[in-house]
């Protein structure tokens, strides 16, 4: 990717960390400097259609610019063959477990690397480092979701390889994530069986925008009341290209389909 760096206009400060555990395991941990992006608008109108449109022209200005980026990282993406994913869900649908289980499975097979988006702490890197994975870990403080200018400052600290596999891990978040396009190839929508079957109808965006719907701890379905036919058929009816997996992270359930086709979708 190109060094320069585009000043971009969000509501939030984000902070990356990164452990250059890479494949070779040689360990470093490095402190980048910390952007500080702002676009907390001080605007002192009246009238309420003039703050609307203040309002309106600020989001614009921010989609715009996310998009331009995203599609930078996707030529870097493309130019490389690196496969990316951007998974996003609520908090404990089990996001993070499920990462984890498939980069232990499958680390012999590809080489793998981790974007982590968090509001706060270095949990879920840390314990994507304990694998040897080579993972950024950026907080976004009171921000909802990572944008593409975020990822693309993080690509550049992992030196990631040619034919490799990039996972985002966005920030817990139904809404948000789902206006913000990060330069991926599928973007990932996981829910588990705990969380209901009208989660589909009661955040449309995420799940129109999304390629593949996990549904996970499919292993407490005897213990939940949750119709997963009826949980599937509302998010067809938002998306009717919605591809589905079932399975537990926990006990390894419906895994293997999971796995068969992260392996096809590789670029080669």
């Amino acid at each position: 990717m190109p060094g320069e760096h585009e000043q971009s206009h969000d509501h939030h400060h984000d902070h990356e960390h990164d452990h250059a555990h890479h494949h070779d395991h040689e360990h470093g941990h490095h402190h980048p400097d910390h952007g500080h992006d702002h676009t907390h608008s001080h605007v002192h109108e009246h009238g309420h259609d003039q703050h609307q449109h203040t309002v309106l022209t600020i989001e614009k200005n921010i989609l715009q610019h996310n998009d331009k980026m995203a599609a930078r990282n996707r030529g870097y993406f493309d130019g490389r063959n690196i496969f990316v994913l951007n998974l996003v869900s609520s908090p404990g649908s089990g996001k993070t477990t499920l990462l984890e289980k498939t980069l232990a499975d499958l680390k012999e097979q590809h080489f793998f690397y981790v974007i982590e988006g968090d509001q706060q702490t270095m949990n879920d890197a840390n314990r994507i480092n304990a694998l040897h994975i080579p993972v950024v870990q950026i907080n976004t403080g009171k921000g909802c979701h990572l944008e593409s200018e975020m990822v693309y400052n993080a690509v550049k600290k992992l030196e990631i390889k040619e034919n490799s596999v990039l996972f985002i891990e966005n920030v817990g978040n139904l809404v948000c994530p789902s206006m913000f396009d990060l330069g991926e190839d599928k973007r990932v929508v996981i829910i588990s069986t705990t969380e209901g079957e009208d989660k589909p109808i009661k955040y449309p965006d995420m799940f129109h925008s999304a390629d593949l719907c996990i549904i996970n701890k499919i292993d407490l379905l005897p213990y939940v009341n949750t119709n997963l036919e009826k949980l599937k058929q509302y998010a067809l009816q938002i998306n009717p290209k919605l591809l589905f997996f079932e399975l537990s992270a926990t006990t390894g359930e419906g895994m293997k389909q999971w796995y068969n086709w992260l392996s096809e979708q590789k670029k080669n």
